[in-house]
């Protein structure tokens, strides 16, 4: 039987929300076919959790000590948003000591985890995107310089942040310095971005069973002035599945979310967002380990496409196990 370990947690204020998916992917692996332990990475620490037992974790090899056996894992699930496990580093290290895990390599999820360098990416690929400015922590820079490139009402978000943590809608001037204050408590790099006025939509792609493949396509109708953390957790937002498009709109969508996942070398779970404008959709960001708790809108397109999540999981396990090292490639 392989040894999973299902590892959650995380540095960021997002290890709230991994911490919920965790309990979804753990409960949709097949007890039958896979030995599975929670693993904890955390400030306090890296451990494994068996009956509220805590097992520090051996970051030699990523394995641990029970009862005088040491445990050697076959396969990591990775549910950790934000840093260290959606920005590449965890990755990098269980590529390191050659241990399998699911998603995307780390080079793919370090890029996608930079809005910035993601969507100058997927621009050379004449994929639409909103007007943009970037700010590092420190850098001069004009409010009236910025306004007059974007526009009001524009976003101001953290450049390397998930879950709508730190982002703001700005619809005056004299708000601006407020928004970039509170991006900034999240990362040191700020992108501002222009409002695209049009129909916001959530698309799931995957690599199931070799094939890259759009589960669905959710319309987001926000309660709040946008899809803010509020809106996306505490039940403040309308999630139709699948979105209202006509038959049209839907096949672009679906051609630019898989052109994205293929243009981008991804395999693994994603959740991109896009701004319908006048029939098309501009990106906005790219989620390579996307929510699983029961509020989040991948396992509900899941449903909705008729996969059920073991198969999921199944098809991720199959792929990580079966991914070549770039190291060896």
């Amino acid at each position: 039987m392989l040894k999973v370990a299902v590892v959650a947690g995380g540095y960021s204020d997002e290890s709230v929300i991994s911490l919920k998916s965790c309990e979804l992917i753990y409960a949709n692996l097949n007890p039958e076919k896979y030995d599975r332990t929670r693993v904890r990475i955390l400030n306090d620490g890296w451990y494994a959790e068996i009956d509220e037992v805590k097992y520090p974790i051996n970051k030699g090899d990523f394995s641990f000590e029970k009862d005088g056996e040491k445990i050697n894992f076959d396969v990591v699930f990775n549910t950790i948003h934000g840093t260290p496990g959606e920005d590449g580093f965890l990755q990098a290290y269980f590529e390191m000591i050659g241990l399998p895990y699911n998603g995307c390599p780390f080079y793919q999820s370090a890029l996608t985890f930079n809005k910035k360098d993601c969507i100058a990416v997927l621009s050379k690929y004449g994929i639409p995107h909103a007007q943009s400015v970037y700010i590092n922590k420190g850098d001069d820079y004009s409010v009236e310089e910025i306004i007059n490139k974007v526009g009001l009402p524009c976003f101001v978000k953290p450049n390397r942040s998930g879950s709508s943590l730190g982002i703001s809608k700005v619809h005056k001037a004299e708000d601006f310095e407020a928004a970039m204050e509170k991006a900034f408590h999240e990362d040191r790099e700020v992108l501002i971005e222009s409002f695209l006025d049009g129909i916001e939509v959530s698309v799931g792609v995957l690599n199931f069973k070799g094939e890259t493949t759009v589960l669905g396509i959710t319309e987001i109708v926000s309660h709040t002035d946008f899809f803010d953390y509020d809106a996306k957790y505490n039940g403040l937002s309308d999630e139709i599945t699948p979105a209202r498009l006509t038959a049209e709109v839907e096949e672009r969508v679906r051609e630019i979310s898989a052109k994205a996942y293929d243009c981008l070398n991804m395999s693994g779970f994603s959740r991109s967002e896009y701004i319908i404008v006048n029939g098309e959709p501009h990106f906005i960001e790219m989620n390579t380990l996307p929510g699983f708790s029961p509020a989040s809108i991948f396992p509900q397109q899941a449903t909705y496409a008729g996969i059920p999540l073991t198969e999921l999981m199944d098809s991720e396990i199959e792929l990580a196990l079966n991914r070549k090292s770039p190291w060896t490639e």
